[in-house]
């Protein structure tokens, strides 16, 4: 996964994978999403990123599965 933030526009770019878009989706107003032929997520855009999610820190934390 990649997120890139283009602080002139104010827009975050999420790719979660290398698959070939075959459709954009409007979510909102402001986000939008990218799928692939079978409806898997691509890409999500989210415009005015820091006003509409809060972008201002970015943090990343992977959290381990349990095994009961």
């Amino acid at each position: 996964m990649k997120l890139k933030y283009f602080p002139d526009t104010d827009t975050a770019h999420v790719e979660f994978s290398d698959k070939e878009v075959y459709e954009t989706k409007e979510i909102s107003e402001n986000v939008y999403v990218d799928l692939d032929r079978n409806g898997n997520l691509v890409n999500m855009t989210i415009e005015h990123a820091k006003a509409n999610a809060g972008l201002w820190e970015f943090s990343y934390q992977e959290i381990a599965s349990r095994t009961v």
